[in-house]
């Protein structure tokens, strides 16, 4: 495998199938979706947007939809035992079920999907309401991670048929978050390449950036990634399995911990890291930290930024150049009682990568919070 190196693969005509707008929506399934709602917006700054409960006639669930910029999250929570919903949040705890995917015709992307082998999850179905008509489809991915193609050409509503505005009279400032740069997906042993091959075959992506345990490994635990992208490279997915370490990596935990393969984190893009990361810290999210020491040689590490370095210092935030230009990037750590799911806050100034420079320091700042609880 090349050692991190950029893989320009030119996207040729039908390999670019499966135009893809952009993320549309991302969708947890969660244990208490009013207090998940109520901790979206006031530590990370979300605006309520949407509702459908049984007020609205759906009767098996609840779901709050909150904004920010062009990000939407969707949280749900089953109202009864023993169906899907249910044994989801029994089984991963809070964490990501839906990557939903803008689409133009939904119905074309679900049948050159499926086609290429793509397990159907949502055959196509129009949706209607006096806003107009959505179509969805879906597909199954690694684990219980599903994409849902959601076409709205012709739907102006809050969110989608079924759903009601969301009036609040809570909606705290945000914090600068813009939409999400990429999700992260953790898979087995030996899985990586699988998935990475059905993103390929089925949606066209190609492989953007390969890592391998020589790039992303510290004394004791390493791992492999590989990141897919579209043709327009509005949608990223990277893709990582555990590699041979002394102790257990991360990625061995998150799946102990989830049970089974899932998204690991969502990365969201922010135009002002400084500000937003200050935010979020009042606001109580905690983030992982790096030792002092990272900053001393930085400037010969990154060379010139246009920031100042004393408040990255201090809020740990990180810096990485390529090609391109550098970017800047801070951790939050597990946001629930679980150590699965976290969040990734990043501002790019023109780097395409993904912080190589950095992985070090981070993983074993990860291994340092795996330590604590017991689990590294």
């Amino acid at each position: 495998m090349n050692s991190a190196a950029v893989k320009p693969i030119p996207v040729q005509e039908e390999q670019d199938f499966l135009p893809l707008l952009g993320t549309d929506y991302v969708e947890f399934y969660v244990g208490n979706a009013k207090q998940a709602a109520h901790f979206y917006k006031t530590a990370f700054g979300f605006q309520s947007l949407a509702y459908a409960g049984p007020e609205t006639g759906v009767k098996d669930r609840v779901s709050y939809v909150l904004v920010q910029n062009k990000l939407r999250f969707v949280l749900t929570t089953p109202l009864r035992p023993g169906n899907e919903m249910s044994m989801h949040v029994d089984n991963h705890g809070d964490g990501v079920k839906v990557l939903a995917i803008w689409v133009d015709d939904a119905r074309r992307t679900f049948e050159e999907t499926v086609k290429r082998g793509a397990k159907p999850f949502l055959e196509p179905v129009t949706e209607k309401d006096e806003f107009g008509e959505v179509v969805r489809s879906g597909i199954h991915t690694y684990g219980e991670t599903v994409h849902i193609f959601v076409e709205r050409k012709n739907y102006n509503g809050p969110f989608l048929p079924g759903f009601k505005t969301w009036d609040s009279k809570y909606n705290p400032t945000s914090t600068g978050l813009q939409y999400v740069d990429h999700c992260v997906g953790n898979v087995g042993w030996n899985e990586m390449n699988t998935w990475v091959d059905f993103y390929g075959r089925t949606m066209g992506f190609h492989n953007l950036v390969s890592f391998d345990d020589k790039d992303i490994s510290t004394e004791y635990s390493a791992l492999m990634s590989k990141v897919m992208s579209n043709g327009n490279g509005r949608i990223k997915f990277p893709i990582n399995e555990p590699a041979e370490g002394k102790k257990k990596s991360q990625i061995e935990e998150y799946l102990d911990f989830y049970g089974g393969p899932g998204v690991q984190h969502i990365a969201i893009a922010t135009n002002d890291i400084v500000h937003t990361v200050g935010e979020l810290q009042h606001r109580g999210i905690e983030f992982l930290t790096v030792p002092a020491s990272y900053y001393e040689d930085l400037s010969a590490r990154v060379g010139d930024i246009d920031e100042d370095i004393t408040p990255l210092r201090e809020l740990g935030i990180l810096v990485d150049r390529d090609e391109e230009g550098y970017l800047l990037q801070i951790f939050t750590k597990p946001l629930q009682d679980r150590p699965t799911l976290f969040f990734e806050i990043i501002q790019r100034k023109g780097a395409k990568s993904f912080g190589k420079g950095n992985f070090k320091a981070l993983f074993e700042s990860i291994e340092r919070e795996q330590a604590l609880r017991g689990n590294l």
